[in-house]
């Protein structure tokens, strides 16, 4: 059942013991929206924890450092940035026919709880996190700032892919102007710091990218041995989907990485009017009109044919 920010606060408000669900390979706004949701949860004398299958990334330290949350049995299962239970990873087993409240910003999302806060147009599952506090009423702290401007930012690009809102823009300078966050380090350690390994992988991008169907379709493909052999983890692969759209006539870009288990999860980019969405829903996945992702099983050039033929159906 779909519901509006009325029925999300009588939830919350009355929830106990709950515990937040992000996404496998958590990127910034699933973090933000989890902690950020703890945050408030704790305003409203609700214990509350954030798990992930994959952990969260060392870089995510300023916000996750003070702990997930004790460790209890639930009450209440949230899940947030999730569009499908398969990508809660382990926690699909445990929690996945049991979430009560999914507050999500995918329009491919499956509805698979018993109650979903959805705003397709959101630019961030934060951004929705953000008004849903100031709809309730909710002290939000700098931490939870932090939290939400982190999510805003990242699922952004900085600001700077079309998803971006207006709403986006009045959020960030909210946290900017009352919660001294510190945007400037934030961005830093978001879009500039990189690994040794990192840097490396960088100068091997134009050897890695491959092109097909005449340059409409571009994609990278990193194996779990070029992680192990420049020494980067795979979370250190994060921003780089959007490079695979840099040339002037490529339509659809894929960043392929293989996980420690061999398979590969699929970033998709679309430079102009191709809904990459449409074609990951095809494949079990999903995600926005220009950003969506899938997971694809199976050797490195089964895969790669096997997205090449999704792309090209797509195309005509």
């Amino acid at each position: 059942m779909f519901i509006g920010f009325a029925e999300a606060e009588t939830f919350l408000r009355n929830c106990k013991d709950a515990v937040i669900i992000t996404h496998r390979n958590p990127d910034g706004d699933c973090i933000g929206a989890g902690f950020g949701l703890k945050d408030i949860l704790e305003q409203l004398g609700v214990r509350s924890r954030v798990v992930c299958h994959d952990g969260f990334p060392a870089r995510y330290a300023f916000l996750t450092e003070n702990g997930a949350g004790e460790d209890f049995e639930p009450e209440t299962i949230i899940a947030v940035d999730i569009a499908d239970t398969k990508l809660m990873g382990k926690y699909e087993e445990i929690y996945g026919g049991r979430v009560q409240l999914c507050i999500d910003h995918h329009i491919s999302n499956k509805a698979y709880a018993d109650k979903t806060l959805l705003r397709g147009d959101a630019t961030a599952a934060c951004e929705i996190i953000y008004d849903l506090a100031v709809y309730m009423g909710v002290k939000i702290t700098r931490h939870c700032a932090m939290c939400l401007y982190t999510g805003i930012a990242t699922d952004s690009g900085c600001f700077k892919y079309d998803c971006t809102t207006p709403r986006a823009h009045e959020i960030a300078a909210e946290m900017m102007r009352r919660y001294d966050i510190n945007f400037a380090r934030i961005n830093r350690y978001m879009f500039d710091v990189k690994s040794e390994g990192r840097m490396k992988l960088e100068s091997r991008i134009n050897e890695l990218m491959e092109l097909y169907l005449d340059g409409k379709l571009a994609i990278i493909a990193v194996t779990q041995d070029m992680m192990k052999e420049m020494g980067i983890e795979m979370e250190e692969l994060e921003g780089f989907a959007p490079l695979t759209i840099q040339l002037e006539n490529t339509e659809v870009g894929i960043l392929m990485r293989e996980r420690p288990d061999g398979v590969f999860k699929c970033s998709f980019r679309s430079a102009y009017d191709v809904n990459v969405s449409a074609i990951c829903q095809t494949i079990g996945g999903g995600g926005h009109a220009k950003a969506a992702g899938c997971t694809v099983e199976g050797d490195l050039e089964s895969a790669k044919k096997f997205l090449i033929g999704a792309v090209e159906r797509a195309l005509n």
